[in-house]
């Protein structure tokens, strides 16, 4: 293993503001094929990528994310999408009956998604790229299918902005290995244990910069109150659920 690589796993950053500097159609394509080689349900390949790369498409784009920056501000957006009406033409195609309008096929198609949206992003940075994942794909899938005439089974999963870093990120800190790895079976969680494990989450500047903004006691909730209420996520659960509905997936 080279000594770039040994580096980059702890050292990776979230680059949200890119360069000018324009991001080649070839580099593109070829880190996107490398990055179908991730692991795959049943070598189905479940997923497409939409390119957006016009000024315009990006701006179209943008109140579907929350008109987070670095959407326009990237050089291209690569939207990645669970895809069965692929796989389903193709067995009509075949005189076989496609049978993958359920929720057990969403979800190997949102599995291989993720997988091939984090090889992606892996290999982009490798090569010297910045990338944002945007979280808020699904919140707004409706709008972003509308944008990119997304056809049915087709849902939108997660959103990369990539361009050539204008800086180098923030280091937002990770919790230690033992708050993520359970021996042979799950051990619950004490009191004391979760002291420990957040404590130095906790305990960064911006974490004490967070509470003290939003006029909160603890970082949790920053969390619950503000950036994830429960009005949020249960309203944002019941569009998406329609809009699977309406692509196919849920009946």
């Amino acid at each position: 293993m080279t000594k770039d690589i040994i580096e980059y796993f702890p050292n990776r950053r979230t680059i949200r503001r890119y360069s000018d500097r324009k991001v080649p159609a070839e580099i593109i394509d070829r880190l996107l094929l490398e990055a179908s080689h991730a692991p795959t349900t049943g070598n189905m390949q479940l997923y497409s990528v939409i390119e957006t790369r016009d000024k315009e498409g990006l701006r179209r784009l943008a109140p579907a994310h929350f008109n987070q920056p670095q959407v326009e501000g990237c050089q291209v957006a690569l939207t990645f999408c669970a895809d069965f009406n692929r796989f389903s033409r193709w067995c009509g195609e075949r005189r076989a009956e496609p049978c993958y309008d359920n929720l057990q096929s969403l979800t190997a198609a949102v599995i291989d998604t993720v997988a091939f949206a984090q090889q992606f992003n892996t290999l982009a940075e490798l090569n010297g790229l910045g990338v944002c994942w945007l979280g808020t794909t699904t919140y707004n899938a409706r709008e972003i299918a509308d944008a990119l005439s997304l056809p049915e089974l087709v849902v939108p999963i997660i959103t990369l902005t990539v361009g050539y870093p204008a800086d180098n990120g923030e280091d937002v800190g990770r919790l230690p290995l033992e708050a993520i790895i359970h021996r042979e079976r799950y051990t619950p969680y004490t009191a004391d244990r979760i002291n420990e494990l957040y404590a130095e989450k906790e305990g960064r500047e911006d974490s004490k910069f967070y509470v003290k903004e939003n006029s909160k006691e603890t970082l949790a909730q920053v969390f619950t109150d503000i950036r994830y209420p429960r009005a949020n996520n249960e309203a944002f659960s019941e569009k998406f659920l329609a809009f699977l509905r309406e692509s196919g997936f849920i009946k």
